[in-house]
């Protein structure tokens, strides 16, 4: 049973930045994929990032390209998303989400297990 917890959200200034951290316990190791998920009130679960644990490749929506960076930690088994230049369209809830085998992607269905999320809110 793999378990997600994320931190590092909160209130945020337009043009700041925050990290968000995902910390996965019960992982097997050296396999699967990562990926960062965002809600918005009102809209659907939207892709933002993933990454494959073994060798780091990335995959993003182009929406965040050059503002959000996806990285991990294999020894830490935690993933992180460091977001740049916030905008007010930025505020949802963020989720990270565990693909236990194969690549995750952008397809939500690929992905086994889910965090609880956590609230970003940018402010104007």
């Amino acid at each position: 049973q793999v378990q997600l917890v994320e931190s590092g959200g909160g209130l945020v200034q337009a043009g700041g930045s925050l990290r968000l951290s995902c910390a996965a316990s019960g992982r097997p190791s050296s396999s699967g994929a990562m990926g960062w998920f965002r809600q918005a009130t009102g809209k659907e679960r939207e892709f933002l990032a993933s990454i494959d644990w073994s060798f780091g490749l990335t995959e993003y929506e182009d929406s965040v390209k050059g503002r959000f960076a996806i990285s991990r930690d294999v020894a830490r088994n935690t993933v992180y998303l460091q977001m740049n230049s916030l905008k007010p369209e930025d505020t949802a809830v963020y989720y990270c989400a565990a693909a236990t085998q194969g690549w995750g992607g952008s397809i939500p269905r690929r992905y086994d297990y889910w965090g609880q999320g956590t609230q970003v809110t940018v402010s104007s």
